[in-house]
């Protein structure tokens, strides 16, 4: 009876400690929805790319060819707005989580080194993408994606639930794959970003948030 108490002590200041050094705010909906919201991006690439007849002959999979400033133009529009939307619905979920448990993340530490590790390289991939673009090579583009979006999520997962890093991991090895298959980019980019995404947010919800739900009074 005291060894279960004790266990159970211990228990409880592992969580208080996690709770004071990691945000443990991320929601699984958020995650199931940028999924999706890629999954809709890539269904607007993919009509863009079927106007232009751009498709491997063997496996009926469009090409990312992009020959127009109509094309580069749409592509970078469709990216840039999954990508807005993506982080306002992180942002707004996670604020609304964390509210309920009486966290403020403006203020609160570890939100800040959480925000900073995962943005350091993500900014990094940005840049160097936009460099390629700007050049005009934009082969490399989704796998420098996806790779820095994998660097990005291992990096910051010390500071939130560590199972994140395994999605990190993921999106990497995808990345390095894509890089060998430049022309396949729009099938590498909707696995990564969206099929993934969506994966991992219905392995976290049940995993995490139901179990959360079910341990309530």
């Amino acid at each position: 009876m005291e060894n279960k108490e004790a266990l159970d002590t211990l228990h409880d200041i592992k969580e208080l400690m996690e709770k004071s050094t990691k945000f443990m705010s991320i929601s699984g909906i958020s995650a199931i929805l940028v999924g999706i919201y890629a999954c809709i991006g890539t269904g607007l690439a993919y009509f863009i790319l079927n106007k232009q007849d751009s498709f491997d002959t063997l496996f009926n999979i469009p090409l990312l060819n992009i020959n127009t400033t109509y094309q580069l133009a749409s592509i970078c529009l469709i990216a840039l707005g999954v990508l807005a939307l993506s982080l306002l619905t992180a942002f707004t979920m996670s604020y609304q989580k964390a509210k309920k448990g009486y966290r403020n993340i403006f203020k609160d530490k570890s939100v800040h080194r959480l925000l900073w590790n995962f943005f350091l390289p993500l900014l990094t991939g940005g840049i160097l993408c936009f460099s390629l673009i700007w050049q005009q090579y934009y082969g490399l583009t989704s796998s420098i994606m996806l790779i820095f979006y994998g660097l990005s999520l291992v990096n910051c997962s010390k500071y939130t639930y560590s199972d994140i890093r395994y999605l990190g991991y993921a999106e990497i090895l995808l990345g390095l794959v894509d890089s060998f298959a430049i022309t396949h980019a729009l099938l590498f980019w909707v696995t990564g970003f969206g099929l993934l995404h969506i994966a991992a947010g219905i392995y976290f919800y049940y995993k995490v948030e139901h179990k959360q739900h079910l341990a309530r009074p």
